[in-house]
């Protein structure tokens, strides 16, 4: 290609709407850490006992299933607000606000006196919030410019929202220890003017709503209002919520018997913690769908407005690619991050075994690797530009599955600072260019129709199988040590690279 080309690919990420990404990225960065490490930190602080404090990470569930209201967000328009500002800045800016007040309620409460449901029930708030949030983002992205752009876009993204994420977690933690907040000196308005801070921080996000503009392909897909069908999806999912958590909470106590049971059976805790989940998530989904056909049968709810909203966007996906290569792309989709991410799930335990220091983890790993996390992100987007996805995508699964070796090398190396070094920066950076490549693969695959259910199911998949794996990462290291299981990560990428090699052989991205 010549010189020009890179030129153009470069002068890409002035664009407006590639600035406007970073900060809507550091808007979807800021919450997640505010429920976990930093919330954690806090209530143990308070005197919470660590079982208890573990349980609030449920709040983020929502992340998970976000796809259960995808619908709602995508076509349920707000009174006014959807007329001044359009279908996805209104719902941007309703959920940065949401986003905001969660917060303020998590600041107000004092978990050393006051009742932790308060603070649970703002922190599931946040968690609902928080994920909206991000169904509206991917479906802005996805509708304000076609596939090429897609790649820089998501570059922009991910440095704003690892940007938001500091901000929350590294910031908070130094904001409420330079407040007078420690271990041994609990002090609640430390923590409560540093969540207050968290929440004016998300003024950057409102802002930005405001200035952007409505994505013209979102005003042409929006359809006639229909009051009557609008109420009815919003009864529809809130019947379909209700009955999963209501699976959910019915099976709590029976499920502990069982999984105490089962892992006497299966002398493994951990894997019959997992078949047990599996199989309340399964009762939920199905008790989910039940309700849904009772409300059918009924004539509460139509058939056509079910289909229109959960059932409409996956026969069109299965409709483009046919049944094969439907298949065969998400199996991709789900299988793509799997070296990185089990391996991610233990790598912080890697280090500390190792002899590293919390301080030189928290600089090498969080800080310089955030920074190769965001060059490698623009220079994928870039790569993308200039060689198309599919190509990128492939070199991101090589890169990926090739620098777990490296973690090899340093379990030999010991207390090497040097190899630290050199680790993180190969790592980080291939990992940043993987998934800026890959975003951009999840947006090609989008049909603009169906943008935020279509995105936000392939979003959940995406880490759906790699977070279940890497949850038996520790039983994996006990029994086969540090060095082969580095090796067994980076063979699990060999199955990706015949997935991007199959599929690119029977499919070609199409502009959106």
């Amino acid at each position: 290609m010549s010189h020009s080309k890179w030129l153009d690919a470069s002068r890409s990420i002035t664009q407006t709407n590639v600035l406007a990404m970073f900060f809507l990225g550091v808007s979807a960065g800021i919450p997640l850490l505010l429920i976990f490490s930093s919330l954690g930190l806090w209530l143990r602080e308070a005197g919470i006992d660590r079982a208890t404090a573990t349980l609030f990470s449920w709040a983020a569930l929502g992340y998970s299933f976000k796809f259960v209201w995808a619908p709602l967000a995508d076509k349920l328009p707000l009174p006014i607000l959807s007329q001044r500002l359009g279908q996805r800045r209104s719902w941007l800016l309703l959920s940065q606000l949401m986003v905001i007040l969660a917060i303020t309620l998590m600041s107000s409460v004092n978990p050393a006196q006051d009742s932790l449901f308060l603070m649970a029930s703002a922190a599931v708030l946040l968690g609902f919030s928080s994920a909206t949030q991000d169904i509206i983002i991917d479906a802005y992205r996805i509708e304000s410019a076609d596939n090429k752009q897609q790649a820089i876009l998501s570059a922009s993204y991910i440095a704003g929202y690892r940007t938001g994420m500091i901000l929350s977690g590294a910031g908070a933690l130094l904001l409420a220890s330079y407040l007078g907040s420690s271990s041994h000196n609990y002090s609640y308005p430390a923590w409560q003017l540093t969540y207050l801070c968290m929440a004016a921080f998300m003024l950057i996000g409102i802002i930005t709503t405001l200035i952007i503009h409505e994505p013209n392909r979102s005003a042409t897909l929006t359809e006639p209002h229909n009051h009557h069908e609008h109420w009815q999806l919003l009864m529809l999912f809130t019947f379909l919520v209700s009955s999963f958590i209501g699976s959910y909470w019915v099976s709590s106590d029976p499920s502990i018997i069982a999984k105490n049971h089962l892992s006497v059976t299966l002398s493994s805790q951990a894997l019959a913690n997992f078949l047990i989940e599996c199989c309340r998530l399964m009762a939920g989904i199905a008790s989910a769908a039940l309700v849904a056909k009772l409300l059918v049968i009924n004539k509460l709810i139509p058939v056509s407005l079910v289909e229109k909203s959960y059932l409409d966007p996956i026969r069109d996906f299965f409709n483009r690619y046919g049944l094969s290569l439907a298949f065969l792309l998400l199996a991709l989709v789900g299988l793509y991050r799997i070296s990185d991410i089990v391996l991610g799930v233990i790598s912080n335990i890697f280090y500390q075994d190792l002899g590293f220091s919390k301080p030189e983890i928290a600089s090498v790993v969080k800080t310089f690797g955030l920074l190769m996390t965001i060059i490698g992100g623009f220079l994928g987007g870039l790569l993308v530009l200039r060689f198309g996805i599919m190509r990128i995508l492939l070199i991101g699964a090589i890169l990926s599955a090739l620098t777990n070796l490296l973690f090899m090398l340093l379990a030999q190396a010991g207390h090497n600072m040097p190899m630290l070094y050199l680790v993180i920066s190969a790592d980080n950076l291939s990992a940043g260019l993987a998934s800026a490549a890959f975003i951009a693969f999840l947006s090609s695959l989008t049909n603009i129709s169906f943008t935020a259910v279509q995105y936000a199911i392939f979003s959940s998949l995406m880490t759906l199988i790699p977070k279940a794996l890497g949850g038996y990462s520790g039983a994996m290291v006990e029994h086969i040590g540090y060095e082969s299981f580095f090796i067994m990560t980076a063979l699990l990428g060999i199955p990706v690279l015949i997935l991007i090699i199959w599929a690119n052989k029977h499919f070609k991205l199409k502009p959106n």
